[in-house]
């Protein structure tokens, strides 16, 4: 799916922005790995600058990390490769999935923000610990942060921690686009976060904030099968 976002214009940026986002990959037994394969394969066919990953990187066990990080490795991304954990990362050995990312060249930034090497430091990537099996500290995740910030977070309620602080544009997954839906898209069940029944896929105006991308993405959960909400690999322009 992709994306073009407006930034308002007194925040200017130099040029374009080109982000790939990827959440829920929940490599194992229930995820096969090519469709691992062909969203790397078409990020490859676009040419991005930052990479992005909401995640859920496994499912059940931290070995399972071991069929994805190749092909995270291979990705191409000039400002940078940033990750926050989400639920099924902190119910195993987090520890390992965090040396396994950063062998890969991936930043995991938990309760963290980083700036954007020129032209763009102007940015701030800014990712929070796991809304409910974490432990979000907002005022760390945003502190220092440079005039334009991007909230990466697992779950749409990450947003519930905010205390009144903005960001420019927030992505998220965790609700899979509730994995099984009806022939228009909406789920029949979501998963457990309050604003997962309200901002389940899609893009979002959020009152007196900015802009959310929820992806439905790439893997299952517990069940092998999707219907009607298939993966999604989200590319989003900022301009």
């Amino acid at each position: 799916t992709k994306y073009t976002i407006q930034l308002a214009p007194l925040r200017p940026l130099p040029a374009p922005l080109t982000i790939a986002f990827l959440s829920d990959f929940h490599a194992g037994p229930t995820t096969h790995p090519q469709i691992f394969r062909d969203a790397i394969d078409v990020i490859a066919t676009n040419e991005i600058s930052l990479l992005l990953l909401g995640g859920d990187f496994i499912s059940y066990k931290a070995k399972y990390i071991e069929e994805l990080i190749p092909m995270i490795a291979e990705v191409h991304a000039p400002l940078g490769k940033f990750a926050v954990f989400g639920n099924h990362d902190l119910w195993v050995d987090d520890a390992y999935l965090y040396q396994q990312l950063s062998e890969a060249g991936v930043t995991v930034l938990i309760n963290q923000n980083a700036i954007l090497p020129e032209p763009f430091s102007m940015i701030s990537v800014c990712g929070t610990d796991d809304p409910w099996t974490g432990v979000v500290d907002i005022e760390q995740t945003l502190k220092n942060t440079e005039s334009i910030r991007l909230l990466l977070t697992h779950a749409p309620d990450g947003l519930l921690f905010l205390n009144g602080e903005k960001f420019d544009l927030a992505f998220a997954g965790h609700t899979h686009g509730g994995q099984i839906a009806n022939k228009h898209g909406q789920p029949f069940m979501l998963p457990h976060g309050h604003l997962s029944k309200q901002y389940h896929h899609g893009l979002f105006d959020i009152p007196d904030n900015g802009q959310l991308i929820v992806s439905r993405g790439i893997g299952c959960s517990n069940l092998p099968i999707r219907i009607n909400a298939a993966p999604e690999l989200v590319l989003c322009t900022l301009s």
